[in-house]
């Protein structure tokens, strides 16, 4: 996927997201074991949210790109979120996943993955 793509990808989610009530925290948040696409609040809850999008399916669709792997470094860069973020320490936390199959057009809409996964692992 192009980075132009990508980006297309993250700005039609995080406008999805929007208008379905989440609060963006932030976007593209960094840390030393990997990145978070978004991080909004639904409610009282802090959600963590993967991005994928795929223009072809030959292979796999979106959602089967985030393996245990994935899921791990998103589970520790969300642990270093809340470490360095200690406002945010006593909400519940989900990782959800929105995925695009196919070529994003301007009315495409994502695949929502609520709690598509959960992690209990610790930094290292």
């Amino acid at each position: 996927m192009s980075r132009q793509q990508g980006h297309l990808a993250e700005q039609q989610a995080l406008s999805y997201l929007q208008l379905q009530g989440l609060r963006l925290v932030a976007q593209n948040f960094q840390a030393r074991c990997g990145e978070i696409d978004l991080i909004m609040c639904d409610g009282k809850t802090l959600v963590f949210i993967e991005v994928r999008q795929r223009t072809h399916n030959r292979y796999a669709r979106a959602i089967h790109s985030i393996d245990k792997s994935k899921q791990r470094r998103i589970s520790n860069t969300a642990a270093l979120f809340l470490q360095s973020h200690p406002a945010f320490q006593q909400h519940a936390c989900r990782f959800d996943v929105i995925t695009f199959d196919g070529r994003i057009k301007s009315d495409t809409q994502p695949r929502w993955i609520r709690a598509a996964f959960s992690c209990r692992q610790t930094i290292r």
